[in-house]
């Protein structure tokens, strides 16, 4: 053990020359012990040493569930009033868990702590138990990105009066999905360039009317096959929240321009469902909820917009667009190839498209039309329109069966005389 000389002033140097006699008298310490210090038989005393705090281990377990699960005797130094650490000490997101709380449960107990000082001191210490449960998508969404995007919502549009009308077909972007073209940040630059041309290629046709129509699969998910739950690069909150967003800087773009409708389907990766089991009403669709999202800010803002859905049972809609009637189906509903023989079987269902005048849908990630005979109201000659997709890459698509396309939005008129086939373009990044 160190140890430091307990007379230090006798080495002052200002005492150096002064007798033992004379110094002693000044210091008040005895002449032996003076001569002893300035021989180095110096009397001394022990360093004091400094004992490094001792901090509490804190233990704990979380049993996770699908659906949820437990927090078992997790220990704390302080009561806990928000389970945001907690659920990040088990690396879980707090955003997609939420405590029950009538299931808590806490013991507390006191236990000896070491100070740095080298005594003790008696801390509180406490242990929880508790339930939680996997938030549902409508209650974890924030749409922080969204309303942010709604700042910059467009003026009221004006009509052109060009005698024509534009769809722009918004296919299975699948947001948060990582495949041979990038993630979510390849996805919005090649989005946000789709957009600027289509800002041009609006300002060039001078629309009366457009509407923007969502073919489905806007998000990934986790429930759709594969091993999304390690290839997914945003979780299902943010796929919402990024979908949401995304969905709005087309509307309010189109918005500069004209009107908009506004009409969006079911589909199978937006679906609310467990792996394959499809849950609920085909209503329940995450896209149609964050469709109602973008609705609420849109409305707030005076937007001229509307909006139209299939309804709570179906998957399929069909909006009179300028004197065309367009039908929209996502595609899940039929196998490659057959969106044509689907489409003459919906009239004995009496189904939305039945009359339709073209049929618009995705799910097959490339493009493809077709005619599809005669429309017997109006003798108009019908089409059936496959959308491009926009998302990251199909590659088990592409590779199974020989088929891809570059990413795009498919953009067509109508008129008066209805469906313009020379309007047909896709815009590309």
């Amino acid at each position: 053990m160190s140890r430091k000389c307990k007379y230090g002033l006798v080495k002052d140097p200002a005492h150096a020359t002064m007798p033992s006699r004379q110094l002693s008298k000044l210091l008040g310490i005895s002449k032996s012990a003076i001569n002893d210090c300035r021989s180095g038989n110096c009397i001394c005393e022990p360093v004091t040493t400094t004992h490094p705090a001792t901090t509490p281990v804190l233990t704990g377990k979380a049993d996770v569930r699908p659906d949820g699960g437990e927090f078992i005797d997790v220990q704390t130094e302080q009561p806990v009033t928000d389970w945001a650490h907690i659920f990040q000490r088990f690396n879980l997101d707090p955003a997609e868990f939420a405590i029950v709380n009538d299931t808590v449960r806490c013991a507390t107990w006191q236990q000896s702590k070491a100070l740095e000082d080298g005594s003790r001191d008696v801390v509180n210490l406490y242990s929880y138990r508790a339930q939680f449960t996997r938030k549902r998508a409508e209650d974890r969404v924030d749409l922080p990105a969204l309303y942010a995007a709604a700042k910059t919502a467009t003026p009221q549009p004006l009509q052109n009066g060009s005698d024509r009308a534009t769809i722009v077909v918004w296919a299975d972007p699948q947001i948060g999905k990582t495949g041979s073209r990038g993630g979510t940040k390849e996805l919005i630059e090649r989005s946000t360039i789709i957009r600027q041309k289509l800002d041009a290629l609006l300002a060039e046709r001078e629309p009366d009317q457009i509407m923007i129509a969502d073919a489905g699969d806007g998000i990934e998910g986790f429930e759709s096959g594969g091993n999304p739950m390690f290839t997914n690069d945003l979780s299902l909150s943010a796929q919402l929240d990024t979908y949401g967003t995304e969905l709005f800087e087309y509307i309010n773009l189109a918005h500069y321009h004209a009107p908009v409708t506004v009409a969006a389907v079911p589909s199978n990766h937006a679906a609310w469902r467990n792996s394959k089991q499809q849950l609920g009403r085909p209503g329940d669709d995450l896209g149609l909820f964050m469709h109602k999202q973008v609705a609420r800010v849109t409305a707030a803002t005076k937007m001229a917009v509307n909006w139209v859905s299939p309804t709570e049972y179906d998957e399929s809609v069909a909006v009179d667009f300028y004197g065309t009637k367009v039908g929209l189906v996502h595609g899940n509903q039929f196998g490659p190839g057959q969106a044509v023989a689907w489409w003459q079987r919906q009239a004995f269902g009496a189904q939305a498209v039945a009359s339709s005048d073209v049929l618009v849908f995705g799910h097959y990630h490339s493009f493809s039309a077709a005619v599809a005979g005669r429309n017997p109201v109006n003798g108009r000659q019908r089409y059936c329109l496959g959308a491009p997709t926009l998302d990251n890459g199909s590659d088990w698509f592409r590779q199974t069966q020989g088929r891809d396309s570059d990413p795009g939005v498919l953009v067509f008129d109508v008129t008066p005389e209805g469906f313009d086939l020379a309007s047909l373009t896709i815009i590309t990044a």
